[in-house]
């Protein structure tokens, strides 16, 4: 008779994560190097929404950020910020939509930024990638 082999009653499994908060709700953040990201869709929204707002202005369909944002009922300071996602570098507005944002949350990326995207892949740790 063959000895049936014997298999542990326990097994540990460990998983190096960190708790983020971004957008104002928890998300669990897996290391560097791993590709489990779920999408942030408030940014990807934001972004969509930037780019469909410069494509309005620079169509002349709105005269001014005032009157874009009169229409959209927002204040023409939180659009003028949103706008500033379209100053990214492309490959960061292409990791955005491919569930891979960075590690900064929104609010970050509405602030003033440099407009040299070497300087934003650094900044943003895109650098490499």
């Amino acid at each position: 008779m063959s000895k049936k082999p014997t298999t542990p009653e326990t097994v540990t499994v460990t998983i190096p994560f960190r708790v983020a908060k971004r957008g104002g709700r928890k998300e669990v953040q897996l290391p560097p190097g791993t590709n489990n990201h779920s999408p942030d869709y408030t940014l990807i929204k934001a972004v969509a929404r930037a780019y469909r707002w410069r494509q309005i202005l620079e169509d002349g369909d709105m005269g001014t950020i005032a009157e874009l944002a009169e229409y959209e009922k927002i204040s023409p300071s939180y659009l003028t910020r949103v706008m500033r996602l379209t100053l990214l570098a492309p490959d960061i507005i292409e990791a955005i939509l491919d569930g891979n944002p960075p590690s900064v949350g929104m609010k970050e990326l509405l602030d003033p930024m440099t407009h040299i995207w070497a300087e934003q892949r650094s900044a943003l740790g895109y650098e490499g990638r």
